[in-house]
Parts: C-alpha cells; structure tokens; sequence
C-alpha cells in the first residue's frame, strides 16, 4: 500500500490549485493498472476531507463541488477509478470490471493517504456505480477508522429495467459472465443524459467527451455480472456503521427524444429504486433529500436547484 509523499503529487488538468497523482495498483486480467487520486486543499487548516468515487462512463470533473467542500473548511479528494478518466491505459477496455470488489484496493490506497495527510473526519461519497461501490465498501468495512459518513448521490442500487429483464434477465447474464466475461452486451442509455449536461448541446459543463461519451461504450456480461452481484449483497449485506445521507431526484424518465424535462429528471435510474432500496439499507443513522428538478447525478442540476441542495448539505455537514 502506498505511503503519502508531497513530492507525488503534480498539476492536474484542471489547474486552479487542483494536484493529482498515480495509484500504482496490482495486475489484472487485462496487465497493468493504475488509479488516479486528485485533490484539492482547503484554504484553511482542516482534518476535514471529502473522497469522491465517479459512477459509470464517468471521472472527476466537478470543480464546482470541490470548490464549494474548500469553502466549507474541507480537504477535496477524488479517484478516478482503474479504466476510467486520467486512469485508462492503452490496453484495457473502457469501464471493464469482474467484481466491484476490485476497487477496493484503490480505495484502500486513497483512504490510507488521507488520513496520512492529516484527515482524522472523511467523507466517502460515491454518485451512481460509485454510489453502489461505496456502499458495498462501508458495509465490508464496519467501524473502519478510515472514513467516518456516507455520502450518495444517486445510487445504482437496480438496473432501470423492467421486471422481467431485472429478476430473470439481469441475472441469466449475470451467471454467463462468470465464464464468458468479454461478451459484449448491446443497449445501455441513451445520448439525451449527456446532451443535458454538457456544453456543447442543452448543458452548461464543460468535460471530456473521449472519457465521458454522450452514449457510454458498450459493457461485457463480466460488467452486468458485477454490478448484479454487488447489488444483491449489498441489499442483505451488513450494518452500515457511519452516518448516511443519501440525495436523488423526485422523478425519473425514459426518454426517446429531447423534452424540457430531461433537464429536471433522473434520466438513467428508476428513483422509486433508488428509495426503496436505500430505505431498506442496515444503517444506524440515515438522511434523505429528494427535490423537484435534480438531475442522476444531483450537482450538476440546474443552478437554482444545486443551490438549494447546497444549503441542505452545509446542515447535514455541519452536524456530522
């Protein structure tokens, strides 16, 4: 497990103080792995700190956010997970994962590194798959001393699928994948999610579209068979020791072709899902906040509704 040093860290795309640095990880299936640890420091002296973990076709470009945690008096942590964003290497497949018990290990490094770096109060928060992964981790991790809240924002808890394909297709693929995981599965979400949020179409972000496509390149049986796994543990799987607060959209759409509601809807999840499924979580303590108008991943809504949002999590920070 790597050891913090100052010197690791260089300037990170983002620039404005943002540094990152490479998480050398053990070899999989497909060779060499890395991750990618980005962070931002609060101005002020903290040992308060936030650990992003990004969900599917996705990595970490929420400078907004982070900068709003610094102005809080919190330390700003991200990963990019192996194969995805700053962390893909030439010889891996976009997104390509067996067990989401294979995060672990960067998790275990980044977390490691915090509290090496002073952080004794940390923030795991994970949006959609990252939702689901952290999640998966805190509960495999009870009464850990390397992170003390839950943060999710949209978490993957189902596929957004209809009954059938959940409870006998999911799983059939799910059980296929264990031999054949390179099979590549067909479908996924649609391109609106993205022409919501970035610049270039009805959105106001600006990110990398090679690293986080409008359509996501295609999953392997492998992937499907991960996520259904983690899904199914994670529903019957142990306490969660630390506090949760858990952020989704009011309502969700399946859209097939471009509305005015795409712009206030969870587009790729079912949020009835998300509230069944949270609700029901092993969890000594948890808070909800549902609002009109948030989008799957809830901080890059609109700004009226992330400014609501934003005063909802300075009382929920503020009492953690």
């Amino acid at each position: 497990m790597e050891t913090s040093d100052q010197n690791d860290y260089k300037a990170d795309i983002l620039g404005d103080g943002f540094e990152q640095r490479t998480l050398a990880l053990s070899d999989d299936y497909e060779g060499s792995v890395i991750a990618t640890l980005i962070r931002k420091k609060s101005a002020v002296e903290t040992t308060k700190a936030i650990l992003y973990i990004h969900g599917f076709n996705d990595y970490f470009f929420h400078a907004e956010f982070a900068n709003w945690c610094c102005a809080q008096g919190i330390n700003f942590y991200a990963i990019d997970l192996r194969k995805y964003g700053r962390s893909i290497l030439s010889h891996q497949k976009m997104n390509n994962v067996r067990d989401l018990a294979e995060y672990f290990e960067e998790l275990d490094t980044a977390l490691s590194i915090l509290k090496s770096e002073g952080n004794q109060h940390v923030i795991l928060y994970g949006h959609s798959t990252g939702g689901l992964i952290s999640t998966y981790y805190a509960q495999q991790h009870p009464h850990s001393n390397l992170f003390h809240s839950l943060f999710l924002n949209s978490p993957f808890f189902e596929f957004n699928e209809p009954w059938v394909l959940r409870k006998l297709g999911v799983p059939l693929i799910s059980m296929i994948g264990l031999k054949k995981p390179d099979r590549l599965k067909k479908g996924g979400f649609s391109i609106w999610y993205g022409h919501s949020i970035h610049r270039s179409e009805q959105g106001e972000w600006d990110y990398n579209l090679t690293w986080k496509p409008h359509l996501a390149p295609l999953v392997n049986f492998g992937w499907i068979g991960a996520i259904h796994r983690a899904q199914k543990a994670v529903k019957t799987g142990n306490e969660i020791t630390v506090p949760l607060m858990v952020v989704f959209s009011q309502k969700s759409i399946k859209p097939s072709k471009w509305s005015s509601d795409i712009h206030a809807s969870d587009v790729i999840l079912n949020v009835k899902s998300i509230q069944r499924v949270s609700e029901s979580l092993n969890c000594r303590s948890a808070h909800f906040i549902q609002l009109n108008g948030l989008l799957h991943d809830v901080l890059l809504s609109s700004q009226t509704i992330r400014l609501q949002l934003y005063k909802k999590l300075e009382v929920w920070l503020k009492e953690r």
